[in-house]
């Protein structure tokens, strides 16, 4: 279920503010969107797996934590993630 190194790549340039950013809100919330979908489709065929729910839930949980740091921070750039990533407000 992890990302191979090309998808984090793209990601990463996808979503990156300046050459070599891995670590701003912008990056960390579009990885953790897509390991989300992933986990999220493993779950639709596997119900029963709670550890992986669990999982789930702390990625859910901590993505909305950078989107709240992030709207805070800059409204434009929260604006922008959230429409690039068509993620409820």
């Amino acid at each position: 279920m992890a990302l191979n190194s090309n998808n984090k790549k793209k990601i990463i340039n996808e979503y990156a503010t300046n050459k070599g950013d891995t670590g701003s809100p912008e990056v960390q919330i579009a990885l953790l969107s897509h390991k989300i979908d992933k986990l999220v489709n493993h779950l639709k065929v596997n119900p029963k797996d709670n550890h992986s729910r669990k999982g789930l839930l702390g990625m859910i949980s901590k993505r909305r934590r950078l989107i709240t740091y992030l709207s805070g921070k800059d409204e434009s750039r929260y604006k922008n993630i959230i429409k690039k990533l068509n993620l409820p407000k």
